[in-house]
């Protein structure tokens, strides 16, 4: 947990900016939802932009990080999880607490109200916290895909993986495809990390804690059947004051063309806390 407490006040002090890759170890979907559904067209296609390009949108990052988080912290238990959706086959449950050190909390905001929880008493909050973390949709590179690998793939930008699901009585399969953003493929994602307090520098690290989670998990849908390996890399951190934006002060590189790990070495140094001064 964080050094916050509830007589924190908030204060823009700066933005951290990072950029980077995220590269696709394997395959990547990230489903467009049963309304773009086309005749002829794969059972689950990936989502795409208004020029038909694949991309990965800021929220699935949001949601996976935050997933990833939630379980390393120990938050992922009934009585840490509330009911966003308690709808039949469709239930929603993520981690709210009213405490004002809970990192979560403070990185991907909350909500104040009444909200059921999984397990015990309902959560009864008044306290509203802006989240910290924004995170935007990662564009494809589009030079990333290869001319050879064009000439193996079922569509310009994108392949088709066909599964089968097999009846363990009868054997019969039933077969499904899957659009798939193929391996070797690059988007360029953004991150902006607002430092409202002075112990908001402490969030850094949970940050890139997450993104060191996410390379050994999965991104999108079919996971657990080898979809979704990634990796990050190009890593560039910038530290943009509040002078930044009030009189053109010039912004501070703190790390460029990193991998994850010497981003967090960099970010649990003794010495780093101090880099970020308005």
């Amino acid at each position: 947990m964080s050094s916050h407490t509830a007589q924190t006040e908030l204060k823009l002090i700066g933005k951290l900016i990072l950029e980077g890759d995220i590269n696709c170890q394997t395959g990547l979907h990230i489903g467009a939802g049963k309304g773009s559904l086309e005749i002829g067209g794969a059972d689950n296609p990936v989502v795409k932009d208004a020029f038909g390009l694949p991309y990965t949108p800021g929220s699935s990052l949001r949601g996976k990080l935050r997933s990833l988080l939630e379980q390393s912290s120990g938050m992922a238990v009934p009585n840490e999880l509330v009911y966003l959706s308690k709808r039949k086959g469709q239930e929603v449950r993520i981690h709210q607490s009213d405490r004002p050190d809970d990192e979560i909390c403070l990185l991907f905001g909350r909500h104040p109200g009444r909200l059921e929880r999984v397990s015990g008493e309902a959560l009864e909050s008044s306290t509203a916290t802006p989240a910290r973390l924004t995170l935007y949709d990662a564009p494809l590179i589009a030079e990333s895909i290869t001319p050879q690998m064009r000439e193996n793939m079922d569509d310009e930008l994108t392949e088709v993986k066909s599964e089968n699901a097999i009846d363990r009585i009868t054997s019969q399969a039933n077969p499904r495809t899957l659009e798939r953003v193929p391996a070797g493929a690059r988007f360029h994602f953004r991150v902006v990390l607002d430092v409202l307090c002075p112990e908001d520098r402490e969030l850094l690290p949970r940050l890139v804690e997450g993104l060191r989670l996410l390379e050994d998990d999965s991104l999108g849908g079919g996971g657990s059947r080898g979809s979704g390996r990634v990796n990050l890399s190009g890593l560039k951190l910038t530290w943009r004051s509040r002078g930044f934006y009030a009189s053109g002060a010039t912004e501070q590189e703190l790390i460029g063309g990193s991998d994850l790990a010497g981003l967090q070495s960099l970010v649990t140094g003794e010495d780093f806390a101090a880099k970020l001064s308005d």
